[in-house]
């Protein structure tokens, strides 16, 4: 009888220690001996029962019981002068920089327009590398939320934004930081997608002075007031009608209209143009806001792959007349990798091979 009782108390033990030692090399946590010499599913019954298994000691078909975090999303939008938007467009799509325009029918003052600017005149990139020892073309720099915000004072008082702009202690500044010319300054913030410009910058003293000073909400399609400059002659913005490197290098695409001058405007401005910079009434000079586009039927296939880019965006988004300057200046932001002899192949385009769209609604006064 002792010998058939001792019989029953082993072989309990080494069961007890067998479920143990298969729940230790990973079975699953609901197979775990109780207190009481049970098993309990799930978690152990009663306050003396075993700890129960901890997720990196469950069986490989359960997995972890914790969700894993989702990576944080980068933003695209780089930091510094001239640096990647990655893809992301200034303002919405239905902004009038970003609408396409190639099945807009041709004004009837087409050839006056272009002729008035110049028919034989070619396209000229007013962008690049370097030019007369500086950066060549419209500088903008990314700035983060975090930027200092700094007052500026105004000499257009009346047409400019005021509020705290917020300029980088060494902004980069059009023509360089000893520039005598238009000294424009374009800021990005990146965090409030406010687009920032000013015309003139200057430093004096702990101050900072310029001509005039726009701000830009760039989530928003809000005009200036009528009549309003900006730091721009046609009260536009700046930033939106630039040919950028990472636009053209890297998304190889340029999904908006461009900006350009030319030598004689009007008195007068059409949308979304809200300011003229000229005291002419010839009806026949163009407007501040002007549309033009390349033709459709010009062949670009055989300029570098870099300027059919820019060639394409003018097909399709076409330019903007946006301030008094050189016949056909196309603008653009510097880049010290632009291969400044590509870039200037644009210049077998002439006026001649250009149209304007319809023009409606000319502001005069």
């Amino acid at each position: 009888m002792k010998g058939a009782l001792w019989l029953i108390i082993a072989l309990s033990l080494c069961a007890g220690i067998g479920i143990a030692s298969l729940a230790v090399r990973g079975w699953p946590a609901r197979w775990v001996t109780g207190g009481n010499g049970s098993t309990a599913f799930g978690r152990p019954s009663g306050d003396a029962g075993p700890v129960p298994l901890t997720s990196a000691q469950s069986s490989p078909d359960r997995g972890s019981e914790r969700t894993p975090a989702a990576p944080a999303k980068l933003n695209p939008v780089k930091l510094g002068p001239n640096a990647s938007l990655g893809g992301r467009r200034l303002f919405p799509d239905d902004n009038p920089w970003n609408t396409e325009i190639a099945h807009i029918p041709v004004d009837p003052n087409s050839e006056l327009y272009i002729a008035s600017i110049g028919t034989d005149s070619p396209l000229h990139p007013d962008f690049g590398t370097v030019w007369n020892g500086a950066p060549w073309g419209l500088p903008y720099v990314v700035v983060p939320g975090s930027q200092p915000r700094v007052p500026v004072v105004f000499e257009y008082v009346n047409e400019s934004d005021h509020g705290l702009y917020p300029i980088p202690p060494d902004p980069p500044i059009e023509g360089g930081s000893n520039a005598q010319g238009d000294r424009h300054v374009l800021i990005i913030d990146r965090d409030s997608w406010k687009l920032y410009e000013l015309y003139g910058l200057r430093r004096d003293g702990d101050l900072w002075r310029a001509g005039s000073g726009a701000i830009f909400d760039l989530n928003a399609n809000n005009l200036r007031p009528a009549g309003w400059t900006s730091a721009d002659a046609a009260g536009l913005p700046i930033l939106p009608g630039l040919v950028r490197y990472d636009e053209v290098m890297e998304q190889k695409e340029i999904r908006h209209a461009l900006r350009f001058t030319a030598p004689r405007t009007r008195r007068a401005y059409i949308h979304p143009a809200r300011h003229y910079a000229s005291q002419r009434t010839d009806p026949m000079l163009p407007p501040m806001g002007l549309r033009v586009r390349l033709k459709a039927s010009y062949d670009i296939s055989g300029f570098p792959p870099a300027v059919q880019v820019i060639l394409r965006a003018l097909k399709t988004y076409g330019m903007i007349l946006s301030d008094n300057g050189g016949s056909w200046y196309i603008t653009g932001s510097p880049d010290s990798h632009w291969n400044d002899m590509e870039i200037d192949t644009l210049k077998r385009v002439k006026g001649r091979d250009l149209e304007v769209i319809r023009t409606v609604n000319i502001v005069t006064e």
